[in-house]
């Protein structure tokens, strides 16, 4: 089976930019604005200009008072319409890559098989390593819980006293 010219180019690396308010970690100024704007021109959407002109909005409390974050920052949330028509695109995203999974489980029944089969053989060391740190952590955890001293790889307690480094 051919790979599709769309999932081609989602498996290409592109150059870094510097990026802005994120949507779905994707940057609002220079791809969901240009985007959207296009898709409203072939009229494939009607995202009112307001949204597309101001699609950051400051957030304000019942009483008419800008709203505030617990640091300190105003609140600023994406417009409404914007956030709606990214979640479209997101629904249809991934709807599109179990499409395109599903396709060539299908009709490449045996190496998908292996494919799958290969990576949980190699993944299988390195889910039993974290499990096992996992374990010990937890195990660290529940002792020092118990108040008993925990001992350190090199020996020292941890509640002992610095010990001045010399050179």
């Amino acid at each position: 089976m051919e790979t599709p010219g769309y999932i081609a180019a989602l498996l290409q690396p592109q150059p870094s930019k510097p990026t802005g308010r994120k949507v779905w970690s994707i940057d609002l100024e220079t791809v969901w604005l240009p985007f959207l704007t296009a898709t409203n021109v072939v009229k494939a959407t009607a995202i009112p200009s307001e949204a597309l002109g101001a699609p950051l909005r400051l957030q304000y409390e019942d009483d008419g008072e800008v709203k505030f974050s617990k640091t300190g920052r105003p609140v600023v949330r994406v417009a409404k319409e914007i956030a709606d028509q990214v979640k479209v695109v997101r629904e249809n995203f991934t709807a599109n890559l179990l499409s395109f999974a599903g396709q060539v489980a299908r009709k490449e029944k045996d190496a998908y098989k292996a494919q799958v089969e290969a990576a949980q053989a190699a993944g299988a060391p390195i889910v039993a390593r974290d499990n096992e740190a996992l374990k010990a952590a937890y195990d660290a955890l529940a002792e020092k819980a118990e108040g008993k001293p925990e001992v350190s790889p090199n020996g020292a307690k941890p509640d002992a006293e610095p010990q001045p480094v010399t050179a």
